[in-house]
């Protein structure tokens, strides 16, 4: 690989970091709270968070395709960099909301764009085939970059509970140099104009046309929705087992860190069992975790959320490289980001009944119907998935 397409890797791991050092998460309810807001008003402002991601998740992929991924990163990591600098002299609702929108925008940018612009660098320099391992050092970054920040945005806000916010201005800046620095590859293949037209037949081929890529997309979605249901979870289950506070930001931190690792070594698990056994073993472990969570209401259950954790590691990286090998290099920014928004669909759906059920009836009653909801949805999904898996091979072969 050429040296500016190697240094392209360590560009993204650089925006990956700036986008998952998040060190105002230990102190986000407490400071809106400082501001005034009450729980209501935090609800509303994340929920127009995920309506602006799940708007513009699909445009967002396309316009990667047509600028360029280097045009949509540079563009997300400035509007990343803006919300939080509005967020940082903002104190009230309305301030507040303005920086989600804007952040909600410049994440719907990056997202896909960067997987894609790794993929494409990979491929330009003939290296395709590493493709699972560097995303899995990525996803490995971005968690570990999240696990640290965890701890220092708790020492920052012994200054202020602003301080983590005027700190993670700083840190979001990086990400704008690095993207100013990445070399586009060529692609063989370049959508020449922008054509909402051209939207709906890429999402129309990736969710209908070809059916081995729709179930891969499905599947991928729902262990996805799975996994961001579980980490809204976390917090209150913490509090379910009487963990001390002050050992929230410590257990959140080892949580991200346990994702970092087995992410690191994605490639060689899949490896080893192969595609069948892979989506067997995330098919059944996921819920079953959830259920085993649900019957434990002692503080050694904290251990179930790092399995939790680490088949989450594996599952990411593994079910993204699914879905990139059968994707055109022109449309792969498109493809993933109807992934993303096909997950934030789901948890959009099922994550607030599970929070009324929660508030209605209990922790433990909730976690028990997640399981059972995200055991069927996987089922349905992973059998679909390996049954085109066999038909698409078999028609290869013909």
């Amino acid at each position: 690989m050429e040296p500016n397409l190697r240094a392209n890797i360590v560009k993204l791991y650089l925006i990956k970091t700036s986008k998952w050092f998040m060190l105002f998460m230990p102190i986000i309810v407490l400071f809106y709270q400082d501001n005034g807001l009450k729980m209501q008003d935090i609800f509303v402002l994340q929920a127009i968070y995920s309506i602006v991601i799940v708007i513009l998740e699909i445009p967002s992929g396309y316009l990667a395709d047509v600028l360029g991924r280097k045009t949509t990163l540079i563009i997300g990591t400035i509007l990343g960099f803006c919300g939080f600098v509005i967020y940082s002299l903002s104190y009230d609702f309305w301030g507040f909301l303005t920086a989600e929108i804007t952040m909600g925008i410049g994440t719907s940018l990056v997202s896909g764009s960067d997987s894609a612009m790794l993929y494409d660098t990979l491929k330009a320099g003939n290296q395709k085939e590493k493709y699972l391992k560097f995303e899995g050092k990525m996803v490995s970054i971005g968690n570990a970059a999240e696990a640290v920040a965890g701890i220092l945005g708790g020492l920052l806000a012994e200054i202020s509970l602003r301080t983590p916010f005027y700190a993670q201005t700083v840190v979001a800046f990086i990400g704008i140099p690095a993207a100013l620095m990445l070399i586009e590859p060529i692609r063989q293949e370049k959508i020449k104009k922008m054509n909402f037209k051209d939207i709906l037949q890429i999402v129309r081929y990736s969710l209908y046309e070809h059916t081995h890529l729709k179930w891969n997309i499905i599947y991928s979605s729902v262990i996805g929705a799975s996994t961001l249901t579980m980490a809204w979870f976390v917090q209150p289950y913490f509090n379910y087992v009487d963990l001390e506070l002050s050992l929230f930001g410590v257990f959140w931190t080892l949580l991200n860190l346990s994702v970092a690792i087995t992410s690191f070594v994605a490639y060689k698990v899949e490896y080893r069992l192969g595609q069948v056994k892979m989506i067997v073993f995330i098919t059944l472990l996921l819920p079953l975790f959830y259920f085993i969570l649900s019957q434990i209401d002692v503080i050694w259950g904290i251990t179930v959320l790092f399995l939790f954790y680490l088949m989450r590691g594996l599952a990411t990286p593994v079910l993204k490289d699914y879905i990139n090998r059968l994707t055109e290099s022109s449309t792969r920014a498109t493809v993933l980001s109807v992934r993303n928004f096909m997950i934030r669909l789901l948890f959009a759906g099922i994550g607030p009944f599970l929070g009324w059920y929660t508030d209605h009836f209990s922790l433990s009653q909730a976690l028990a119907l997640a399981s059972i909801a995200f055991f069927v949805l996987a089922v349905v999904a992973g059998g679909f998935f390996l049954k085109t898996r066999r038909l698409s091979n078999r028609n290869m072969h013909q």
